[in-house]
Formats: structure tokens, sequence, C-alpha cells
């Protein structure tokens, strides 16, 4: 099963990869990337540019198929004789579409919003480097300066716990969505560190990072696009999360405010009292 060299790689329409690895075959396309072992493939299939990946299945059932299409024909059959002649015979019915882990290379909902908050952040402190200098130039004489040290200051401050807290109500809120609306499903250790494989309900089996060398955890993904998924907290992670995360927005959103309040009085002339 490990002489694969002579095993070309195809590359097909829409930045589709199929190559040989070890143990099995590795698909990639856009967003997502399959890990094919041998014992999960029935035969390979080269017609004309395109070649078709068909996995075993039980008797009676239809088996799954995945397919590169525009590839060169003359590879296209090297790979098939190639990795058909690695194959060997099934002693059991075996359900090859179950044993296709997927990795999602994607980014999910909660990862689009960690960035979306890191890039608001990011403007946000060039939005007070530029009250401060507004107020530098544009401030009372007798205020001014006092003003250009202290606004940034309390907007760097307040920028700590506004941050801490949306990071914690973000996943709280994505937990709380899925928990209700999602699938939750029970998922084991996978090969690599610190990930998770769980089974989505079409059964394609996924994988998701976690950090930890728990037995297991408890995932929940979202019915209409399986690899959006979550691994569910404990408890009092929860619970910081429910409690002090809404706690330190509040902070934030005050030293915001405050912050403003000093920029007025630094414009104005006007001492704090």
């Amino acid at each position: 099963m490990s002489n694969t060299f002579s095993i070309p790689v195809l590359r097909g329409r829409g930045a589709t990869v199929l190559g040989p690895e070890p143990d099995g075959l590795v698909l990639e396309r856009p967003g997502e990337k399959l890990a094919i072992p041998f014992r999960a493939v029935a035969r390979v299939r080269a017609e004309a540019r395109s070649v078709t990946v068909e996995l075993r299945a039980p008797a009676g059932t239809t088996p799954s198929r995945h397919r590169i299409e525009g590839v060169s024909a003359a590879a296209a059959v090297v790979f098939a004789d190639g990795v058909n002649a690695l194959l060997s015979d099934p002693v059991e019915d075996v359900d090859g579409g179950a044993l296709v882990v997927v990795r999602t290379v994607t980014t999910t909902a909660l990862q689009r919003y960690r960035r979306r908050l890191g890039q608001v952040m990011l403007g946000y402190l060039g939005g007070v480097l530029a009250l401060a200098v507004t107020v530098a130039f544009v401030g009372h004489e007798r205020t001014a300066m006092a003003g250009a040290v202290f606004v940034p200051t309390f907007g760097v401050l307040a920028a700590l716990p506004l941050w801490i807290g949306l990071v914690s109500v973000g996943p709280w809120f994505k937990e709380t969505l899925l928990r209700r609306r999602g699938v939750t499903v029970v998922a084991t250790p996978a090969d690599d560190p610190m990930t998770f494989r769980y089974t989505d309900g079409g059964g394609v089996s996924r994988v998701v990072s976690h950090p930890g060398g728990a037995g297991s955890v408890q995932v929940a993904y979202d019915l209409r696009d399986p690899s959006d998924v979550v691994v569910l907290q404990d408890g009092s992670t929860r619970l910081f999360d429910i409690t002090l995360g809404p706690f330190f927005v509040l902070v934030g959103l005050c030293g915001i405010a405050f912050m403003t309040y000093l920029a007025r009085l630094a414009i104005l002339g006007q001492t704090f009292s």
C-alpha cells in the first residue's frame, strides 16, 4: 500500500487536486480536503479527461463517488491503473463513505466573527489616534496637551475590556444558537493532535480543532453547513462568557464614553471637575 511513487498528481478544473498519500488518496477542493483511505476505495475509473473514485459500499447500497474533471487524459489512465493495482479484495462489507475524513479549510462563522472583530478593534484604535491628534491641534491652549495624552490613554485602556467582552460574547451567542437549531454529536480524538472527528447527518466524517486531551467532546454543527461547528463548552466556561462577557463590554463602553468626554473638555478648554 505504500508504493505510491508512480501515481501522478491530477490537477483538474476549479482548483481541484487528486493525489496519493502513503495510505490512500487526498482530494482537495475549494473549501475542503478529503482523505480517502485505500480500504475505502472499490476502484478508480479513467474516462477521457476525468477520473472517478468509487468507494466500497455494503451489498444493496449505492456506492459514493468522487470525481475530478479536466485532467490530462494520459495522467488519468496512469493514475487509475496505479491505484487499482494497490487495492486489495475486501474481506467484508465496508462502507467506504464512512471512512472518508473531510477537513474543512474554509473559515467558520465564528472564525469570521473573530477576524471581523480584530479589524473593528484596529479601526477603533485608529479612531482613537485621530481623536488625540485632533485634540492636540484643535483643543484649547490650556488643555490641548493634557487632552492629547489622556484621550489615547483612556481609549487604549477601554479597548482591552471591550475586546475581552466581545470575544467572550460572540462564541456564547454562536453556541447558544447551534444548541437550539443545530445538531449535537460526540466527537472523538482524530489522528492529529488536538483534533476531533465527528460524523454529520450525511455520514461524512469531519474534523474540528480543539485544544486539550479529552477523551471526547460534544460539538454542535449547522445542519445547512456541517462544517460550521463549535465545540460545546463546559458549565464554568459558559458561565464566564454569560456573566463576565457583558460586564467587560459595559466597562469598555464606559471607558469610550469617558474618553469622548475628556476630548470634549480639552477642545472647549474646560477642566475635569
